[in-house]
């Protein structure tokens, strides 16, 4: 069945083939040519002198034209621009599940759940702010295992118990039956929780290269994932100790007892022990005791992310490590044009958006 029909019609990708051989030299030839196929970084301060039409136009020349051109029937401006990203992002990762097989596959398949997360908070976080079911859809991506037509059902429901009742028979229910229109905090960072503990359940004892090279991505993103926690409690003051809820256990080189240990700290002090780990060096210049926001050190730790998955990728170019590089890369790709469209319709300025684009 086609990718677009498999999306429009709501029903499961091919379940993850998580037996047989892993076809990693078909799979990483296709995902390069897909890589080679992503905006030039010198595109994006083109666009940045383009009006919203112009950028549409534009988008539509390049790898959005199917997406721009199903849509544009039904939207148009910035939420024809949005569904066209979130489509787009949905075809281009159930692409990449059809085309790799064996453990492969079903490494793959289990990191893509973290948009099932995703859409299941953005659904709940519509609801506790009575968004519209338009503006809720407006956020989703159906790049894992629930598909759009069931998501659209979802964000549909009146509801946030008839959304969770929806979800009774999913593997998330034990989490969201908990959840009393409260405690969404609570519950979300429970679902990130449970999603990177399934990711080490997958990997299980990594044994294979490829699950050992699969284990440190993952354990990289989440010191990165607890760093940015970590600045903005800081930033913010809070020293709550049960703030600790909030990181992620399983990091590379940030064990969880260490950054524990930094929770009660001030802004000040906590910078000081931050120049002992090994990712200071990569932000030092853009952090000060007397920083006014925390873009600019965020945006540098996206931009580590991707700059250590290319490097990896380099150095083994047969394995799930480029496959990973394209899916940050593609997902950063959205990220920019997402912050360039937005930046524009509320009328933020060229520096603005620049300082929160990672290129």
């Amino acid at each position: 069945m086609h990718l677009l029909q498999r999306l429009k019609k709501g029903l499961h990708p091919q379940k993850s083939r998580s037996k047989g051989h892993s076809n990693y030299a078909y799979t990483t030839a296709r995902v390069r040519a897909m890589k080679s196929k992503l905006l030039p970084r010198e595109t994006y301060p083109r666009l940045m002198n383009m009006e919203i039409n112009q950028i549409t136009r534009f988008i539509q020349e390049v790898e959005y034209k199917e997406d721009v051109d199903e849509l544009a029937m039904t939207y148009s401006g910035v939420d024809l621009i949005e569904h066209a990203l979130n489509r787009n992002l949905a075809v281009t990762f159930t692409k990449i599940l059809s085309i790799s097989e064996g453990e492969l596959n079903y490494l793959i398949s289990e990191y893509l759940k973290k948009y099932d997360i995703w859409n299941i908070k953005t659904i709940l976080r519509g609801k506790y702010c009575g968004a519209s079911t338009d503006e809720i859809l407006e956020a989703v991506v159906s790049a894992g295992r629930l598909r759009y037509t069931f998501l659209s059902e979802l964000a549909a429901k009146p509801t946030y118990e008839d959304v969770i009742e929806a979800l009774s028979t999913s593997e998330y229910y034990s989490i969201l039956k908990e959840y009393n229109g409260e405690n969404l905090s609570g519950i979300e960072n429970l679902l990130d929780k449970k999603y990177y503990d399934d990711l080490f359940q997958a990997i299980g004892d990594p044994k294979s290269k490829d699950k050992k090279l699969f284990n440190k991505f993952i354990r990289t993103d989440i010191d990165l994932k607890n760093l940015v926690t970590l600045f903005r409690l800081k930033k913010y003051g809070i020293k709550d100790p049960s703030m600790s809820d909030l990181l992620i256990e399983g990091g590379l080189k940030l064990k969880i007892k260490e950054i524990e240990r930094m929770l009660p700290l001030s802004f000040e002090d906590f910078l000081t022990e931050i120049e002992n780990t090994p990712y200071w060096e990569e932000i030092s210049d853009c952090c000060s005791p007397k920083m006014d926001s925390l873009i600019y050190v965020e945006t540098r730790l996206k931009k580590l992310r991707l700059k250590s998955a290319e490097s990896f990728s380099h150095v083994y170019p047969l394995s799930i490590v480029p496959i990973m590089d394209y899916i940050l890369s593609k997902e950063n790709e959205v990220s920019n044009l997402r912050i360039i469209i937005r930046g524009k319709a509320v009328g933020l300025s060229d520096e603005e958006i620049k300082n929160q684009l990672v290129i």
